[in-house]
């Protein structure tokens, strides 16, 4: 068997973007650890071939030593509805649990990162696509800490010369192989809509349908998770020592809620009932990203935009997790 090409530690390896980043990574050569406390992450979301410690990022100063090559950071509480009743939990563990983690990365000489930061960091957008010099104004706690923790980093390079990059993601869905969306509340759109589908939900609920777009619901950004994966592992290429990158991560285009719902009965053949809803306080009419950073300085370009390839990778995913799906 040949030498792993590096060795990289994956914080919160154990969840949907996480897992699907880690076998990315073993894909391409690398030796990969997964440190998760699997209070949200599934054992089994850690792909075959990484070392799995079960821990809290808190303690990562245990386990981190300067035989890996850098470290990307999916560890976080990530419901915004919860971060707005229990602020306390994102802050404890969203920044400090991060500030733990850079400063065990400096003790063990570790100096590269990828950092997984979201579009909420944006919170309502007076103009879209969204570039990363746009104003950063979070609504919620969740968005606040993420937020926070991009600031850290940046603080982190300048001082002490950390290599890193930051990725905001818009709304990642559909599935690689095992790894797929398994939420626990889930929260997002095209799962939620597969489980109507399934039969596990009677109907979807459609927040709104007099905004100003083309069908009046709201338009969203979906990236597929592997081209998100694609994205760490260019990142880590383009990381430079003492200079943190921010990078939206999105397809420049938008899906309506009806969109998606109508692609989702195209796809599985099943009747999807809709059960129109208020809206819903904080929601854009239409957030969608620019990735021509991402672009320029990462080469990155996704190559699985189009949205009934991504809900069929979700429902392919869905079925297998359902033991008796239609």
């Amino acid at each position: 068997m040949s030498k792993p090409q590096k060795k990289y530690l994956v914080t919160g390896g154990a969840g949907y973007v996480g897992g699907v980043v880690a076998q990315h990574l073993l894909e391409a050569g690398h030796a990969v650890t997964v440190l998760d406390d699997l209070s949200t992450g599934f054992r089994e979301g850690v792909p075959a071939g990484a070392e799995f410690i079960e821990g809290r990022i808190q303690d990562a100063a245990k386990w981190l030593d300067a035989s890996y090559d850098g470290v990307l950071h999916f560890a976080a509480c990530s419901q915004v509805g919860e971060s707005v009743a229990d602020p306390e939990k994102y802050w404890v563990n969203n920044v400090g649990g991060s500030l733990a983690l850079l400063a065990a990365m400096r003790d063990a000489g570790v100096r590269t990162l990828v950092f997984s930061s979201t579009a909420a960091t944006y919170g309502e957008p007076a103009t879209t696509p969204i570039t990363e010099s746009d104003a950063t104004a979070p609504t919620n706690p969740y968005g606040a800490t993420k937020l926070a923790v991009d600031h850290m980093i940046t603080g982190e390079a300048a001082a002490h010369g950390l290599a890193a990059v930051s990725l905001r993601y818009f709304n990642v869905a559909g599935a690689y192989g095992s790894c797929g969306e398994r939420h626990d509340p889930e929260s997002h759109l095209i799962p939620l809509v597969l489980q109507v589908a399934l039969g596990r939900r009677e109907s979807i609920s459609v927040y709104g349908d007099d905004y100003p777009t083309p069908d009046g619901t709201c338009v969203r950004d979906y990236i597929h998770v592997a081209d998100l994966a694609e994205a760490h592992l260019l990142a880590l290429d383009a990381a430079t020592a003492g200079e943190h990158l921010i990078c939206n991560l999105g397809n420049g285009n938008g899906f309506s809620v009806r969109e998606v719902i109508e692609t989702v009965r195209e796809v599985t053949g099943h009747p999807v009932p809709e059960t129109a809803a208020p809206r819903r306080a904080g929601d854009p009419a239409v957030l969608v990203a620019s990735a021509a950073t991402a672009r320029d300085r990462l080469g990155w370009t996704p190559s699985r935009a189009d949205l009934t390839g991504i809900v069929t990778d979700a429902w392919t995913f869905a079925r297998r997790e359902e033991p008796t799906a239609p």
